[in-house]
């Protein structure tokens, strides 16, 4: 991994199009060889689009390992590049600036999209943050990435375990909380909301942080510009009366939002995690038999 990480050093010094191109090449070759991680995204398409053609599910397939290997070589640009480098690639647009959004108690929902990375940077340019992190299993990877994501300013880095009340405590500091509410963590803290139609294990930590501190939740999108043109990262309007008073509704409001956004690339999505992994009691693994899955939902 230390060899990894510094080929990733060594590649942030090339022009973004090179690296770009360097990604795509070796993800066309893992798209061909990682039949697992191929089968789950997929198995994601085929639940998410029943509709659409089998050709065009493996095309976004396809497409989705060549931008999702590219953004993990593009981290290098995001963790050592300069600022008037990284504020040259990153285009952003307001809906509000940022001091009003972080004047007072403020979620970023940031969905899963391949480029989210970009978007963390593009608030810590402006703003601190909190968030939640998982820790990588390799410490060399690990020390990379924490040290990446909190060069600009100092970061508050909660783990899972800790449950939401140090976020609560470092949102009433004004800490912005970066927020990924979208993967399959199981049952806990989570309900059965619709996900493109398909009951989904979704957390329901954001409407109940947003009601417990009182913060305006924002949406943050970022994506691949066309021509190897950097990132655009879409700071959107806050959502209004939100949370809503039932729990149920808020979540499916939230992916509600997600999918719209899909819509728009759905090769950006990650559709190799398995976000359909936790079924509701009874139901069969859908990574297992899709078909049969699809059958008992007609």
């Amino acid at each position: 991994m230390r060899f990894a990480v510094l080929i990733m050093w060594l590649l942030h010094w090339l022009p973004l199009p090179i690296l770009a191109r360097i990604g795509e090449g070796l993800g066309s070759l893992l798209y061909l060889i990682l039949s697992r991680r191929r089968h789950i995204c997929l198995t994601n398409l085929r639940l998410c689009f029943p509709q659409m053609p089998e050709s065009e599910r493996k095309k976004i397939t396809r497409r989705h390992f060549q931008v999702y290997v590219r953004s993990v070589l593009e981290r290098g640009i995001l963790w050592w590049s300069s600022e008037r480098r990284l504020r040259k690639l990153i285009h952003v647009d307001y809906a509000m600036p940022m001091a009003e959004m972080t004047s007072s108690p403020t979620i970023f929902m940031c969905p899963h999209f391949v480029s989210l990375d970009v978007a963390g940077v593009a608030v810590m340019l402006e703003s601190s943050l909190c968030s939640i992190y998982t820790t990588q299993r390799n410490k060399t990877f690990d020390k990379a990435l924490r040290k990446g994501r909190s060069r600009f300013r100092p970061v508050k880095l909660f783990s899972r375990a800790e449950g939401v009340k140090p976020i609560i405590r470092a949102m009433k500091e004004n800490l912005p909380f970066f927020m990924l509410p979208d993967m399959d963590f199981g049952a806990k803290d989570a309900e059965f909301v619709p996900f493109f139609g398909v009951p989904a294990a979704t957390l329901t930590a954001l409407p109940r942080i947003a009601a417990a501190t009182h913060a305006k939740v924002i949406p943050v999108i970022a994506s691949i510009r066309p021509g190897y043109d950097g990132w655009d990262v879409k700071f959107d309007q806050a959502w209004e009366d939100y949370p809503h008073t039932d729990i149920v509704s808020s979540t499916r409001f939230m992916n509600a939002y997600i999918e719209s956004e899909i819509l728009k690339m759905p090769a950006e999505y990650f559709w190799t995690h398995r976000r359909f992994k936790t079924r509701p009691q009874g139901e069969v693994s859908v990574y297992k038999n899709t078909q049969q899955f699809q059958d008992t939902h007609q």
